[in-house]
């Protein structure tokens, strides 16, 4: 569903671009950009809880859009980008002492947990970064910035096994949670999820041919994906993403 909403904007996006390319200012250029994502929302520095990492998985995390870039003075410019980007976890980890609220069978649980979780997060925005710029060469351009993000769909769910949680806190009573079906516990945290966030944003783009390059941009979060006051996960989780990508130059 993701991918094909991309190619749908793209699709939508490609026929008009030339046609406003022709109206641009002086030194004003459109670039069309492509890539693959690959990062994870996570706190800042490891947390004691988390004792170490099982699994990570790749996931369909893909960006496309549109940047404009407006030279300013000297070898300094600026950029506005919109894209639509989808931002995916899929992970493993073991725990111990760790807060969180889950579900075995029809029962609500909220205490620390020690044992494995895995965790998956979709998040797909529409995110306009804002960036100044810096031209090294009439190849090489350097940026950094700001950007802010707007949820069109997201989702944060998880499974617990092979564990215990002690409900209320560390010294509350032991719950067993299993690694069968019927003995694991869930949770479901999308709809307390952000719609809105920001971070900053920085990167390159490398013009090896006329109109046809590649860039790499690193983005990390200001905002928790969460709201403000979601506390049953104990640490705030930023985004923390790198993409790889394509970009096909308007002058």
């Amino acid at each position: 569903m993701k991918k094909t909403l991309i190619i749908l904007v793209l699709a939508m996006v490609l026929p008009t671009v030339h046609v406003m390319a022709e109206g641009l200012g002086d030194g004003l250029s459109l670039k069309v950009k492509a890539g693959y994502s690959i990062g994870a929302s996570t706190p800042y520095g490891m947390p004691e809880a988390i004792e170490g990492i099982d699994a990570f998985r790749l996931t369909p995390s893909f960006r496309a859009g549109v940047d404009a870039v407006q030279p300013l003075t000297g070898r300094w410019g600026v950029s506005a980008g919109l894209f639509v980007e989808s931002k995916a976890m899929d992970v493993a980890v073991r725990t111990k002492g760790y807060h969180m609220e889950m579900r075995q069978g029809t029962e609500s649980i909220e205490g620390v947990f020690t044992g494995h979780v895995g965790q998956q997060i979709s998040m797909l925005m529409l995110t306009l970064p804002v960036c100044a710029t810096y031209t090294i060469s009439p190849k090489l351009e350097l940026r950094a910035g700001v950007y802010g993000s707007l949820l069109l769909n997201n989702k944060f769910t998880g499974v617990a096994s092979d564990g215990y949680i002690r409900r209320g806190g560390p010294t509350g009573p032991k719950i067993i949670i299993g690694d069968t079906p019927e003995a694991q516990a869930t949770y479901d945290f999308s709809d307390d999820m952000r719609k809105l966030q920001a971070g900053a944003t920085v990167g390159v783009d490398w013009l090896p041919w006329s109109r046809l390059g590649f860039s790499l941009d690193l983005t990390v979060g200001f905002t928790s994906i969460f709201k403000a006051g979601f506390k049953t996960v104990e640490q705030p989780l930023y985004p923390i993403y790198g993409t790889l990508g394509v970009f096909y130059m308007f002058l």
